[in-house]
């Protein structure tokens, strides 16, 4: 992060008056096994050691409203390459909600592209073969 970002953050964490209790985001059942039984350290070290409790990419601060959206920030790890499998740091960022949906949107339009061919009884190909 850099230097602008995070005074950026630190003032927007003093400043604020009300404070929210901590909050985690889930990870869905189905996908709890394919994620390293030391996450939860591995996504404390990314969201508080490394990023400072603020959004890598805009520099929203965790639990505070976000400057763009008015919401409040609950800092998630996101996967870059979107395997849960790979956790290496490179691969890791820890992002606001709006920064990590942005992120992701083209992946979840592919995906629901990808189900609905499934759907109506047509055989697509893997989306990882797709270009």
């Amino acid at each position: 992060m850099n230097r602008h970002r995070l005074r950026r953050c630190h003032q927007v964490l003093f400043r604020r008056r009300h404070h929210y209790h901590h909050r985690l985001m889930p990870i869905r059942p189905e996908l709890r096994n394919l994620y390293p039984p030391d996450w939860d350290a591995i996504s404390k070290r990314i969201r508080f050691e490394r990023a400072g409790n603020c959004c890598e990419w805009c520099g929203a601060a965790n639990h505070w409203f976000h400057p763009e959206t008015g919401a409040v920030v609950v800092l998630t790890v996101a996967h870059l390459d979107h395997n849960p499998t790979n956790n290496e740091d490179d691969n890791l960022a820890a992002l606001c909600q709006a920064c990590h949906n942005r992120y992701d949107a083209p992946k979840r339009a592919a995906n629901r592209k990808h189900n609905a061919l499934r759907d109506a009884g047509q055989i697509p190909l893997p989306l990882e073969t797709q270009s």
